[in-house]
């Protein structure tokens, strides 16, 4: 079906279409969160050490951030639905090898094949949104997908659990697979194709992109290793020096892989800034407040998943909203917004004492998830909206980056603050998170776009 011509996708073509979308964006957010939850019994059945478990993470995050651009790219080139289609196929195959894992390095392999999967997914889902929506409907769209990852985001622990309970870990991966291919088949009928651009692929640009991100991703990783800030800073210098190659390079280029001609736009470039503070700062508080839970006010591991829930519950619940106002709406001005309200949320959360109820910290947090919410949809709808039709694919490869690349950075910061500060470091991480949203607020306020 072709709706490189057309506004859109006619109902309930658009309603299957995204229902694709949505399954498969679904099982590739939370396979980046739930298998933490089975590190332990993966451990314990490969007989490896914990540090050596964590490589099972680590290859699906690299292997996602170095591949989201180039395939982003040959979104643009091949066109979105071929790279969905085969992205979703590559990371259902690869469920199932890692589900028959019987060593780590089988396993870490499956999962470097299963990140590419995930990427081809998540490169191109945005720029898909914009050809299954119509113009007018563009905002629905994007809260519709904002909303898919703060679900997923949230329930990884729970579903991780819940299948731990009952199946061993290989289920985690299993279940994919009946879902994948449910989702391979209403893909292969229901979505748009899109136009092909026919340039040519540019594999030199693939590899700088590769060292690039792979260094940088990796650099601030280390920093959680109190004996690896050195090794940190050195893989950072390497990014600066291979980045700068890549972004010289991109910039003679006419269709670069590094989306600098988007770059050059205020509005692409602010909104971007305005989507690493923020994805900074929610990932800080998100990696502290368990600790503070656990650690600080005695908390188990349940209720500690309880009192984190009303976050990522609030941020679903305004996501779709956010996204039918901003296609009314000024979309800056709801972004700016949405970073103050969470910034207000991160002050509360820094301010709410040595001994706070469960109510104290419920409110607090569901500020916090409002504002994010209120933010994401709209602007996620001004980085795809602010790009040419046909360089969709770049947009939503760089959204995709910038998402984790701001993840990454509140982690490394996270890890500074408490391998450095003693005492309050929860209250600390807190008060750098809401200074970041209210840097994004101001960047989100500099824009200016047209409905």
């Amino acid at each position: 079906m072709n709706a490189a011509a057309t506004d859109g996708l006619p109902n309930p073509q658009r309603a299957l279409a995204f229902l694709t979308i949505a399954i498969a964006l679904t099982m590739a957010v939370l396979d980046s969160a739930i298998v933490n939850v089975a590190l332990p019994s993966i451990a314990r059945e490969l007989a490896i050490p914990p540090s050596d478990a964590i490589w099972v993470v680590t290859a699906y995050v690299l292997a996602v951030t170095v591949s989201l651009l180039p395939l982003a790219s040959l979104g643009d080139i091949l066109g979105y639905k071929r790279v969905y289609w085969c992205g979703l196929a590559v990371f259902t195959a690869a469920s199932f090898a890692c589900a028959n894992a019987h060593s780590l390095v089988f396993l870490a392999c499956a999962r470097v094949v299963q990140g590419f999967g995930a990427a081809g997914i998540m490169s191109v889902n945005i720029a898909l949104v914009r050809y299954i929506y119509p113009k007018a409907k563009l905002g629905v769209g994007v809260g519709y997908t904002a909303l898919v990852v703060a679900v997923s985001s949230a329930a990884g622990p729970s579903v991780a659990s819940a299948i731990l309970a009952v199946a061993a870990w290989q289920w985690l991966f299993l279940v994919n697979v009946p879902l994948g291919i449910l989702a391979l088949f209403i893909a292969a009928r229901f979505l748009p194709q899109t136009p092909a651009s026919g340039h040519r692929f540019d594999a030199l640009s693939a590899v700088l992109n590769a060292v690039t991100f792979g260094l940088l991703i990796a650099g601030l990783d280390a920093f959680s290793d109190a004996d690896g800030h050195a090794r940190a800073a050195l893989m950072l210098a390497g990014a600066a020096v291979f980045g700068a190659v890549f972004v010289r390079r991109e910039r003679r280029l006419a269709v670069p892989m590094l989306p600098v001609d988007l770059l050059r736009r205020p509005v692409f470039a602010l909104s971007m800034a305005t989507s690493i503070c923020s994805f900074a700062a929610q990932n800080m508080a998100y990696i502290a407040l368990p600790f503070y839970f656990e650690q600080a006010l005695g908390r188990s591991e349940t209720a500690t998943g309880f009192l984190m829930t009303p976050w990522p519950l609030m941020t679903a619940l305004m996501a779709p909203i956010a996204g039918h106002l901003s296609d009314r709406l000024a979309p800056e001005r709801l972004g700016s917004a949405g970073l103050v309200v969470l910034a207000a949320g991160l002050a509360c959360v820094a301010t709410m004492g040595a001994e706070p109820s469960s109510f104290d910290i419920g409110w607090r947090l569901a500020i916090c998830g409002f504002g994010f919410g209120l933010f994401q949809s709209p602007n996620n709808r001004i980085i795809i909206a602010s790009a040419p039709r046909e360089r969709s694919g770049g947009a939503s490869g760089l959204q995709s980056t910038g998402r984790l690349l701001g993840q990454s950075m509140g982690a490394a910061v996270a890890a500074v603050v408490f391998g450095l500060v003693a005492h309050g470091q929860t209250a600390l991480i807190a008060w750098i998170g809401a200074g970041l949203s209210v840097i994004g607020a101001l960047s989100s306020g500099l824009r200016r776009t047209s409905l």
